[in-house]
């Protein structure tokens, strides 16, 4: 995979909002379900989640900087890409005695080819205990990860109901939705990616919570107008609300008015420390012809101007 922050299009010493708002950014634009007739998008959008993953991680960050592992997270060589870099070394090990010789031409020495001579094996092997260590490859790359849109619906969400995710290969996997969820959060899959001589890579698994026909969202909380009548808001009322967890009874106050909110706790969704509240706003429903009202309202002459607070 090409260098992760070049992948993000951000510098090295961009933050973790920095890095998250570039990602974000990316995963929408190449969400494979904008992109069903670019097969490259799709591809992009694996890449960059893998580098997203990659650089939101702080430990993995930090090694990364400091050369211990590749962008793919496999350790790095720990002579880079080679031995002796761009200053020439001469000679070679002089296993007769006298250690290195610097002082013979002919090229630089094969590193494998001198630990083979002296230890019977090839480079990296061991005889009574000693490892020579030079020469060392690193461990077979795993798979390709393999990225998923996973839509939730909203009220699961809210809920964390377990969701069933098909697999490429064919397979189903019942997910538990972490506290917290919210579109763009990413999950992985151990092992469910593409087969490699290093084992399987992970499926990458981002979240994208459906919208709601009367719910909306609030950060944890949940904001719905629940509609009444004029009858349940003046003399008040027990009414039905909807949760995304059921129905529960909801006590109207007498005398309430169009926009009053009443809080049911706990109703929300589940954040990672706390569960929100269910914020209901009180909606008046007036019927258009009704007789008896408008005869009443007729002979009702309300003193109080509702409108004087706005200086009217």
């Amino acid at each position: 995979m090409a260098d992760p922050y070049a992948t993000l299009g951000v510098s090295r010493g961009a933050s973790e909002d920095e890095i998250k708002k570039a990602y974000r950014k990316l995963a929408k634009e190449l969400h494979p379900d904008r992109n069903r007739d670019n097969p490259k998008a799709a591809e992009r959008f694996g890449t960059v989640a893998q580098a997203y993953e990659l650089l939101s991680d702080k430990d993995k960050r930090a090694r990364f900087d400091r050369g211990e592992i590749d962008s793919d997270g496999n350790p790095t060589s720990p002579f880079g890409a080679g031995f002796g870099g761009g200053g020439r070394t001469q000679g070679g090990f002089r296993p007769g005695g006298g250690g290195f010789d610097f002082g013979s031409g002919g090229g630089d020495p094969d590193i494998g080819d001198i630990f083979e001579g002296l230890f019977g094996g090839r480079a990296g092997s061991q005889a009574g205990g000693f490892s020579s260590g030079f020469g060392r490859r690193p461990p077979p790359a795993k798979g390709a990860n393999i990225a998923y849109r996973l839509r939730v619906p909203f009220e699961d969400a809210a809920a964390l109901k377990p969701q069933r995710i098909q697999l490429r290969d064919g397979g189903t996997i019942d997910l538990k939705l972490p506290k917290g969820v919210e579109t763009g959060t990413q999950m992985r899959l151990g092992g469910k990616g593409d087969a490699g001589p290093g084992g399987n890579g992970d499926a990458i698994v981002t979240i994208e919570i459906e919208p709601h026909r009367f719910y909306t969202r609030d950060g944890d909380h949940i904001r719905l107008d629940l509609p009444v009548t004029l009858k349940e808001a003046v003399e008040g009322a027990a009414v039905r609300v909807p949760t995304p967890e059921g129905a529960v009874s909801l006590k109207v106050p007498a005398g309430s008015s169009s926009g009053k909110t009443l809080r049911l706790k706990g109703r929300g969704f589940h954040g990672k420390n706390a569960r929100g509240d269910l914020l209901v706003s009180l909606m008046i429903e007036i019927p258009a012809h009704d007789a008896k009202l408008a005869a009443f309202v007729a002979d009702w002459d309300a003193e109080e101007n509702p409108r004087a607070r706005l200086g009217v």
